[in-house]
């Protein structure tokens, strides 16, 4: 279990991984002063404490860039703001905790996030020993299978339903509400064009949902229950 501390102040790093050794003294921490050395370090970890006041780059665009290198990270904003709190869902954030804190509250927190760690990683384990669902079309006369979790987003042009994953882009004849029904809750339509996995999103505003590759248009009637469906997206992604 890897977990950093990213604070411009070497007195509250210390302060912290004092905090953190006392709950999980087997832990491998990692302190750092700058977002930007976080960000040019070659391993990110499990769990980051991040402070969002820091000259140069600060905490919040910090975060944006480390989503943006597609990191899984379980980032816990640490501040004496409070004005950030809802970008913070923007970039996946597990916890915002706003000083001054105690303990007892930090230790709930932590231990939380350490149990979304750990449960990801049984989760990754569970999946690589069962069958993964799989969407099954016929494309170029030829039958076609792709595992519906590598599924970025699909995109419907000219009666074809164009499926795209990380390395290909496959079309069909079909029908996106057929899509839709098979992919399930990892999935939403947040325009009648567009069916997009919540696990590749990398950042969103109303008229725009950005993924790890591609975009997808945003129907500005659907923003608000987009929103509330990748909140609870995650929360569920926390609790396994």
């Amino acid at each position: 279990m890897r977990i950093g501390i990213c604070d411009d102040e070497k007195e509250i790093r210390h302060t912290f991984a004092e905090k953190i050794r006392r709950i999980y003294p087997k832990a491998e921490l990692e302190q750092y002063p700058s977002g930007e050395e976080l960000l040019s370090a070659d391993r990110m970890p499990d769990i980051l404490l991040l402070d969002i006041r820091m000259p140069g780059r600060d905490g919040m665009e910090t975060a944006k860039k480390l989503r943006e290198k597609g990191g899984e990270t379980v980032i816990i904003f640490v501040t004496a703001l409070e004005d950030f709190v809802f970008q913070a869902f923007d970039v996946g954030a597990f916890h915002y905790l706003v000083k001054p804190f105690d303990d007892n509250k930090f230790r709930e927190v932590l231990s939380r996030a350490v149990g979304q760690v750990e449960g990801r990683e049984r989760a990754e384990s569970t999946e690589s020993r069962q069958e993964k669902p799989r969407l099954i079309v016929t494309a170029g006369g030829k039958h076609v299978s792709v595992n519906l979790e590598d599924i970025v987003y699909a995109e419907v042009f000219d009666r074809k339903v164009i499926v795209h994953t990380m390395d290909a882009d496959i079309e069909y004849y079909g029908k996106m509400k057929e899509l839709e029904k098979q992919a399930g809750e990892e999935f939403y339509r947040p325009h009648r064009a567009y069916l997009i996995n919540f696990n590749y999103i990398v950042k969103y505003d109303a008229s725009n949902i950005y993924l790890k590759r591609g975009q997808a248009l945003m129907a500005r009637q659907n923003y608000r229950e987009f929103v509330q469906r990748y909140l609870r997206y995650n929360q569920r992604k926390g609790q396994e």
